[in-house]
C-alpha cells in the first residue's frame, strides 16, 4: 500500500466517520435530507459516484488522479446527473405501480409502499427497476459518456463546465459497439436490473444514497474488468 492510499483512506474516514459517531450530525443529515432532497442528491452523487471513478482509476491506472482526468468537473456532472436520477426514481416508482394496477395487478401501489416484505413487493420493485433502466438508463449512460469525453477533450479543466459540448463530433466518435454490446446489453440487465430492484425495496429516504453507493461498486467492477 502506497502513501497515496493511506492519505485517501484518511480523507474518507475524516469525511464519513462523524455521521457514524455523532447522533447530532446524523440527525442533521436526516432532517436536511428530508427537506432538501435534490440538494442532497447532488451532493451524494458528486461525492460517492466520483469516489467510485477515482477508485476505478486507482485500480486500472495505479493513481487516484492524473492530468486531464478532471475530478472537479466530473463531480459537478455527477451531481447534476444525480438530481436527474432522483427525479427518475420518483417518477418511475410512482408511475409503474399505477400502470401495473391499470394492467390488472390489484393494490400494486399499496404493496410497494408497504413496509411488509412480500413476493409481490419484490415483483413491483423489479418491474420499476426494469422499466426505469430500459427507458432512462441508456439515455443517461450515453449522456454521461458524452460529458466524460468532453471533459477529457478539455484537459480536465473546470472550463469544460461552461464550454459548449461538440455533440455531433463526440456522438459520431463514440465506440457504439462497446456502448451497445457491453454498456447496454451487459451492465443494464446483469447489474442495474437487480441492483435497482434492491434499491426500490429500501425506504424512500435511503434509495438515492444506495444508488450513489452503487456507483462506487460499478466503478470498481469496471476497473477490475478493464485490467483483465
Amino acid at each position: 500500500m502506497k502513501k497515496q492510499d493511506f492519505l485517501f483512506i484518511i480523507l474518507v474516514v475524516v469525511v464519513f466517520l462523524p455521521f457514524f459517531l455523532s447522533d447530532a450530525v446524523y440527525d442533521w443529515y436526516k432532517s436536511f435530507n428530508a427537506a432538501h432532497g435534490m440538494v442532497m442528491s447532488f451532493l451524494k452523487f458528486a461525492i460517492l459516484s466520483s469516489l467510485g471513478e477515482v477508485l476505478g482509476l486507482r485500480i486500472s491506472a495505479g493513481v487516484y488522479n492524473r492530468k486531464g482526468f478532471g475530478i472537479i468537473p466530473r463531480m459537478v456532472v455527477w451531481g447534476i446527473l444525480g438530481m436527474g436520477i432522483n427525479a427518475a426514481m420518483i417518477i418511475f416508482s410512482k408511475g409503474v405501480p399505477q400502470f401495473m394496477e391499470y394492467m390488472g395487478m390489484a393494490n400494486a401501489a399499496a404493496t410497494f409502499t408497504s413496509e411488509a416484505m412480500s413476493l409481490n413487493k419484490v415483483l413491483v420493485a423489479l418491474a420499476i427497476s426494469v422499466t426505469m433502466n430500459t427507458i432512462f438508463a441508456p439515455v443517461f449512460m450515453t449522456f454521461h459518456k458524452i460529458t466524460d469525453t468532453h471533459i477529457l477533450m478539455c484537459g480536465g479543466s473546470i472550463k469544460s463546465l461552461i464550454t459548449p459540448i461538440p455533440m455531433t463530433k463526440i456522438i459520431t466518435g463514440l465506440n457504439w459497439n462497446v456502448q451497445w454490446n457491453f454498456v447496454f446489453k451487459k451492465t443494464i440487465p446483469f447489474f442495474w436490473y437487480p441492483a435497482h430492484t434492491i434499491t426500490f425495496m429500501l425506504p424512500p429516504d435511503m434509495r438515492v444514497l444506495f444508488a450513489a453507493l452503487l456507483g462506487i461498486v460499478l466503478g470498481v467492477l469496471l476497473a477490475v474488468a478493464a485490467r483483465k
